[in-house]
C-alpha cells in the first residue's frame, strides 16, 4: 500500500470515528457554548460585585448581599423549577413531533412559574415582616429587605429556559446571560461613578435582575414563533395529566428535592449572617461567588446532558444513556481538579484585582468551597441520570439526609469558626449527595 493510499484509509478510519461519536461532539459544543457564555457572564458579573463591594465597603456590602441571598433563597425555595418536568415530557413530544400538546405543556410551565413567583414574593415579604423583629433584624434592614423582594414577581424564567433547551438553543442562552451581566456591571458603573450609596445600588441590582429575567423570556417566545409555535399562551390545557401520565407527581418530587437542596446552598450566606455579624456575610458571599464559577460547569454541564438522558430514557437506548453518563462524568473531574488549581495559585491575585485588599480574607474560603464543588460537580451528571430515569423519588430521600447533615455541621460549626464552618457544612453535604446518589445509580 503506497504513502497516499494509507492516509485515505487512515483519514477514512478518522471520519468513521467522528461520525460514530457526533453526538457525543455535538455535546460538546453545546457545552463549549454554555460554558463560554456562562464564564464571560460570570466573570462580568463578578466585575459588577467587585464594584459594588468597593464602593461600599465590606458592612453595606454585606448587607446587600444578605438582601440579594434573602431574594434568591426564598425564589429557590419557593419556585417549581417547571424546566424539569417540561424537558422530561416536553422531549417525548417533541419526538413526537406533537405540537398541540407540546403548546399546552409550556403553557403549563408557565403558569406554573407566575404562580410560584407571586407566593414567593408574598411569603417573602410575610417573612421578612413577621419573623425580621424575632431574630434581632432592625426596622430599617427589613424595610431595605422587602424593596428588594420586589424582584420575585419577574423572575420567570422555567418555561423559557425549557424551551431554549429542548430546541438546542444553547447559544442564545448562554449569550442573552452575557448581555444581562454586561447589563447588570453597566449599571453598578454608573453607580461608582455618581457615588452612590446603598439604596441606590439596591435599586440599581434590584434593575438588572429584572431585565434579565424579562431577556430569556423575550428570547423564548421569539424562538417558539421561528419554530411555528405561536399562540402558547391560548393552548387549551384540557386533559393535560391524562396525556402526561405522571406530570404533577414528577414535579412535586422532583422540586422538592431541588428545594431540600437549594435550602443550603442558597441559605447559607444568610445562616453566616445571622450566626455571625455583615462583615462576615460579605466575606462568605464573596468567596462564594468567586468559587462557585467553576459551578456552573456543572451547571451547563446538566443543562445539555438531561434532554439528551431523558430522549435516550424513553427510547429504551440504555448503552447511550450509560455512554453519556460516563463521558461528562469524566469531563467534568477534570475541570474540578483544574478549577482546584486554579483557584490555589491564584486566589490572592483575583481578590486583590476584584473587590480590593479589604477581602483577602476569603481566600481560604474560595479554596475549601471549591472541594465541595468538584464533589457536586459529579454529582450534578446522577442527579440528571436519575431525573431521567424517573427516579425523583429516590432523589427526594437523598437530598432530605444530606440537607440535614449539612444544616447540623453549619450550626455547629460557623459559631465556632465562622464562615469556615458553612464551606465544611458544603462538604459534608456533598459528600452525602454524592454517596447516596451513586449508590441509586448503580443498583
Amino acid at each position: 500500500m503506497s504513502l497516499s493510499e494509507s492516509f485515505l484509509v487512515r483519514l477514512e478510519r478518522l471520519k468513521a470515528t467522528l461520525e460514530k461519536e457526533s453526538h457525543f461532539l455535538a455535546r460538546l459544543k453545546n457545552i463549549a457554548h454554555l460554558l463560554t457564555g456562562n464564564f464571560a457572564s460570570s466573570f462580568i458579573a463578578l466585575a459588577g460585585f467587585a464594584l459594588t463591594a468597593r464602593a461600599l465597603g465590606p458592612s453595606d456590602y454585606g448587607i446587600l448581599a444578605i438582601c440579594f441571598a434573602y431574594a434568591r433563597g426564598v425564589e429557590r425555595l419557593v419556585s417549581v423549577r417547571s424546566w424539569q418536568p417540561l424537558i422530561k415530557y416536553g422531549a417525548e413530544a417533541l419526538q413526537a413531533g406533537d405540537v398541540s400538546n407540546l403548546k399546552a405543556l409550556f403553557k403549563f410551565g408557565l403558569l406554573l412559574d407566575i404562580s410560584a413567583a407571586c407566593v414567593a414574593w408574598i411569603i417573602a415579604v410575610v417573612l421578612a415582616i413577621v419573623a425580621g423583629p424575632l431574630v434581632g433584624i432592625s426596622a430599617e434592614m427589613t424595610r431595605i429587605v422587602i424593596i428588594f423582594c420586589s424582584v420575585l414577581p419577574f423572575q420567570l424564567t422555567g418555561m423559557s429556559t425549557a424551551v431554549l433547551r429542548l430546541y438546542g438553543r444553547y447559544n442564545v442562552l448562554a449569550y442573552g446571560q452575557v448581555l444581562s451581566s454586561i447589563v447588570r456591571v453597566a449599571f453598578c458603573l454608573v453607580g461608582v461613578l455618581a457615588g452612590w450609596g446603598l439604596f441606590e445600588f439596591l435599586i440599581l441590582w434590584m434593575a438588572a435582575q429584572i431585565l434579565g429575567a424579562l431577556n430569556t423570556n423575550l428570547l423564548a417566545f421569539i424562538e417558539l414563533r421561528r419554530r411555528g409555535m405561536g399562540g402558547v399562551l391560548f393552548a387549551p390545557m384540557r386533559g393535560i395529566t391524562t396525556k402526561f401520565a405522571g406530570l404533577y407527581s414528577f414535579s412535586i418530587s422532583s422540586n422538592l428535592s431541588s428545594t431540600l437542596r437549594s435550602s443550603a446552598s442558597e441559605l447559607d450566606t444568610l445562616i453566616v449572617g445571622y450566626l455571625t455579624d455583615p462583615t462576615s456575610a460579605g466575606l462568605y458571599h464573596i468567596a462564594k461567588r468567586v468559587g462557585r464559577i467553576a459551578q456552573q460547569a456543572g451547571v451547563q454541564v446538566q443543562a445539555v446532558l438531561f434532554p439528551d438522558l431523558a430522549k435516550a430514557w424513553s427510547a429504551n437506548d440504555i448503552t447511550s444513556f450509560r455512554k453519556i453518563v460516563v463521558q461528562a462524568q469524566m469531563l467534568l473531574l477534570a475541570f474540578g481538579i483544574a478549577a482546584l488549581l486554579f483557584f490555589y495559585l491564584t486566589i490572592n491575585a483575583v481578590l486583590l484585582w476584584t473587590a480590593g485588599p479589604e477581602f483577602l480574607a476569603a481566600g481560604p474560603l474560595v479554596i475549601v468551597q471549591t472541594v465541595a464543588v468538584m464533589m457536586n460537580l459529579s454529582g450534578t451528571v446522577l442527579y440528571s441520570a436519575l431525573l431521567a430515569m424517573g427516579r425523583e423519588r429516590v432523589l427526594l430521600r437523598i437530598a432530605l439526609f444530606a440537607t440535614i447533615m449539612f444544616h447540623i455541621t453549619a450550626f455547629t460549626l460557623v459559631p465556632q469558626i465562622g464562615p469556615m464552618g458553612a464551606n465544611i457544612a458544603h462538604i459534608a453535604m456533598s459528600f452525602v449527595l454524592l454517596f447516596g446518589m451513586n449508590y441509586a445509580y448503580r443498583k
